[in-house]
């Protein structure tokens, strides 16, 4: 390991194990939450007032916004057990796998989006914006985790010991 990577601090590491990831974990989670009872509840009865064309995109749509909060929900899931020691990173990195992050995307220019009740307009649109703040920390951890160099021979408690002073500048 080369002084310059020994020296490398993952700051992708360290807010998806901060304060903030305890925030962005209840949001998420709310978002969740708030979207089922939306959807069983007043979305469920709006959709059934709505135009036929709005009425299918609903459907299409309300299930697209399902899968993508069970998907930011399974991340957040992952995360939180990688921090709490309950998953090793590589059991996370498998599972992580699994995921498609980001790979869903909306026409506010379909037929009848218009038309499609504000308040579901309105979840999507969060969903999107967590979707896109998971996504830029799941790929900074994912880039930090291939730009890990081998540990080979060396003594990484050591290499840890180095980075800790490097990151509070004792020596």
């Amino acid at each position: 390991m080369t002084k310059r990577e020994a020296t490398t601090i993952s700051f992708a590491g360290r807010a998806a194990s901060s304060p903030q990831f305890d925030m962005l974990y209840r949001e998420g989670m709310a978002l969740v939450e708030t979207t089922a009872a939306y959807l069983d509840g007043v979305g469920r009865a709006a959709s059934k007032m709505l135009p036929r064309q709005a009425a299918t995109l609903y459907s299409a749509e309300s299930m697209r916004l399902t899968t993508r909060l069970m998907q930011l929900a399974s991340w957040l899931l992952l995360q939180r057990s990688l921090n709490s020691g309950e998953m090793t990173r590589d059991q996370v990195l498998s599972e992580r796998r699994k995921l498609r992050l980001g790979k869903d995307h909306v026409d506010r220019t379909a037929p009848g989006w218009i038309d499609l009740p504000p308040g579901f307009r309105d979840l999507i649109e969060q969903s999107l914006r967590l979707e896109s703040r998971i996504s830029l920390l799941d790929d900074n951890l994912l880039s930090t985790e291939t730009d890990l160099p081998e540990s080979g021979n060396e003594n990484n408690v050591i290499a840890q010991i180095d980075l800790l002073r490097t990151a509070f500048g004792s020596r």
